[in-house]
Formats: C-alpha cells, sequence, structure tokens
C-alpha cells in the first residue's frame, strides 16, 4: 500500500491505516525536528503532534496529492507554531549540550551552525539532505521554483560550510 493509498483510507475514516504512516514516518519527522533543535524530548513531542494533526486534518488530505510533501507541510507548521510559542515564552532558544565525545562536538558544531543560518537556507538543506526530499517536493513544500530551491541549496551550503568552521576556531 502506498502512502498516499493509506492517507487516503485514513480520510475516508479507516484511522488504522494511520498506524501504517506512523510506522513510516516517526524516524524521519524525529530527525527533521532534531536538526532544527537539539531537544530529542521536544523533537518527540512535535512528531507526536504532526500525527495529531494528521487525523485531525485529514480531511484536507486531497487524491492526487503527495503525501510525503503533505506530511512535510504539517510538520513545518507545527514547528514554527513551536518557536512562535518559545519566542513568547522566553527571548533565547535552548542551548544544545556539549559533549566530550568527538562524534558528539561535530554534530554540536553542525547544529550551532545549523542555527546560524538564515531560515531560507536551513529549510532547504534539511529537508534536502536530512529528509531526502527532491528539489521538487522541496519546491512545493515551501511554495519555491525548482531553480531557487537549487539556489538556496547552492548558498546554504556554503554558508554553512564557512559558520562551521568558524565555530571550530
Amino acid at each position: 500500500m502506498t502512502d498516499e493509498q493509506a492517507m487516503q483510507a485514513v480520510s475516508e475514516g479507516d484511522l488504522d491505516k494511520a498506524a501504517i504512516l506512523y510506522e513510516r514516518y516517526k524516524k524521519s519527522l524525529l530527525n527533521f525536528f532534531l536538526y532544527r533543535q537539539s531537544s530529542r524530548d521536544i523533537a518527540r513531542d512535535l512528531t507526536q503532534q504532526v500525527f495529531l494533526r494528521l487525523l485531525r486534518y485529514r480531511h484536507t488530505f486531497r487524491e492526487g496529492a503527495v503525501f510525503r510533501t503533505w506530511i512535510y507541510e504539517l510538520a513545518r507548521n507545527i514547528y514554527n507554531d513551536h518557536l512562535k510559542t518559545l519566542r513568547h515564552h522566553t527571548n533565547e532558544f535552548p542551548d544544545i549540550l556539549l559533549e566530550e565525545d568527538e562524534s558528539e562536538a561535530y554534530h554540536q558544531r553542525l547544529h550551532q551552525a545549523l542555527e546560524l543560518l538564515p531560515d531560507s537556507y536551513r529549510e532547504v538543506l534539511l529537508l534536502s539532505r536530512f529528509q531526502n526530499m527532491s528539489y521538487e517536493e522541496i519546491g512545493q513544500v515551501l511554495g519555491l521554483s525548482v531553480a531557487n530551491v537549487k539556489v538556496r541549496a547552492f548558498r546554504g551550503l556554503q554558508k554553512l560550510r564557512e559558520l562551521y568552521f568558524q565555530i571550530n576556531d
């Protein structure tokens, strides 16, 4: 059963098919949120919110739509809502915990560099590099042309490399 078929069944009332989609997407959505912020607990909560919203707004999924694009639009909206709430409650984003392990230090610097990227570059890089979405899919999610997505990906990688090595020094 394809993602689209499962979601179509969910939108028609067969809520058991949501479990199929949950199993297929829980890990990639968790990673999507982890690369945007460092708290595993928050990432888990946001992932759960995606599936709650999937059920709540299942009637908005249209036949012929690409499920992967639709669910990442939900995830993006949930993350933006989270940021609004976070900004409302505090003026700072949570700090990333430093680890002694060298692999953790690499991830730490990468997270810091990603946080310093402008949102327009960060979103494209997260979706293309960490979620393996095509430029066409990203364009649909973000409302951009494929050419614009490619430019943002290229410039974003350049800027990320620059920021990473600034943090490393």
